[in-house]
């Protein structure tokens, strides 16, 4: 059976969902009036959790205390009011850890790094040269560093941050997500998303777009096949409120 190993910082995704019917008579805004709770744990534990949902052994190397985003979000409307955010840095990965990990017992490598902290620029250069198939999505500047990773998952906004490097050192497979436009593979190929979805909640879909993807990839070893799977687990995540953990099911496939 495949197995996949994710390694990122995670954290605690919590939507306090009330209502508001009224403004606050001390100030301009809206008093909130807590209903119900949803926790998950989000981030690289997102992307964790929807790669095993999708049928594939996924091991996960994470920090041990978990940044709290809180999130206080209107029930009728699901129009988010405050995100608040605690602990918000993490203790980083230990170097001897990572020289342990055992990368010939996983089919790909998964960084799910959000740049608070867990991983380090050298650290992913060094899981680019341990291990063939790797794939990452990083809100770090991009450079030299992350030359040998196989493929590279980024949003149009950090693409277009990133341009230099990209069009000029990185020589392997680029993933560029576009929202409801789907993705593009290297500037050249597009995959549309096929049927309009209605948006409720953009969290964590990024998260499951790449789970969508290296679950599909290491079972085709189709990159094409597997980021048109991964736009429809990432257009179902977005009709789903808060976090939510894609399957075979959900997707009715």
């Amino acid at each position: 059976m495949k197995k996949v190993l994710v390694i990122g910082d995670s954290c605690i995704d919590i939507f306090e969902y009330g209502k508001c019917n009224r403004i606050c008579p001390e100030a301009p805004v809206p008093v909130f009036i807590p209903l119900e709770q949803k926790r998950n744990e989000g981030m690289a534990f997102n992307v964790h959790n929807n790669i095993k949902s999708l049928g594939v052994l996924c091991d996960i190397i994470t920090n041990k205390k978990s940044p709290i985003k809180k999130r206080y979000v209107d029930k009728a409307s699901n129009h988010m009011l405050l995100r608040v955010d605690r602990n918000d840095n993490v203790d980083e990965l230990n170097w001897k850890k990572l020289q342990k990990i055992p990368f010939i017992e996983y089919d790909a490598i998964v960084i799910s790094d959000y740049d608070k902290g867990f991983i380090d620029r050298e650290q992913i250069r060094y899981i680019a040269d341990a291990h063939p198939v790797t794939f990452m999505d990083s809100k770090k500047r991009l450079d030299e560093w992350c030359c040998n990773i196989k493929f590279i998952k980024i949003n149009d906004k950090e693409c277009q941050e990133n341009r230099e490097f990209l069009h000029g050192s990185y020589k392997h497979d680029l993933i560029v997500t576009k929202g409801k436009d789907g993705a593009v593979l290297n500037y050249a190929t597009k995959f549309l998303n096929t049927s309009e979805h209605p948006v409720r909640d953009l969290t964590g879909a990024g998260d499951t777009f790449l789970a969508g993807l290296v679950a599909n990839y290491i079972k085709t070893k189709d990159i094409e096949e597997a980021i048109n799977f991964a736009n429809k687990c990432a257009a179902w995540a977005v009709t789903q409120k808060g976090v939510a953990v894609v399957s075979y099911d959900r997707l009715k496939i």
